[in-house]
């Protein structure tokens, strides 16, 4: 679960991440880099589209700066995973959300702008 977010902070099951991090399987993958800052490709994700979870949650930023490509979209939806896109303070609800209902959910968050 995660706990809090808070610009370039999330504490997710009690410790605390100060990088940009993905949530695959309920294991933290931490100090998650992208090919380009703000732009999501698929490779950016690889280990997320091979987990092939139900739902993949972005969490764009704090004010929505990161992208998520084109390509990306059509890469989730060639293996049937439902993505949901938002800034990364309601992308964190909406995962502990999910995770409650009992989806296989992912998460990847940007976490400053």
């Amino acid at each position: 679960m995660i706990d809090d977010y808070r610009f370039g902070n999330i504490k997710i099951d009690g410790k605390t991440y100060r990088n940009d991090v993905k949530i695959i399987d309920g294991k933290v993958k931490p100090d998650w880099w992208r090919r380009e800052g703000h732009k999501l490709f698929p490779e950016d994700i690889r280990d997320i589209l091979d987990a092939k979870p139900e739902v993949l949650v972005v969490g764009t930023g704090a004010y929505g700066a990161m992208e998520v490509l084109p390509q990306t979209r059509e890469s989730l939806k060639e293996r049937g995973i439902e993505l949901i896109e938002a800034k990364s303070e309601q992308a964190c609800h909406t995962y502990n959300q999910l995770l409650k209902s009992g989806k296989r959910v992912a998460f990847a968050c940007h976490l400053t702008c």
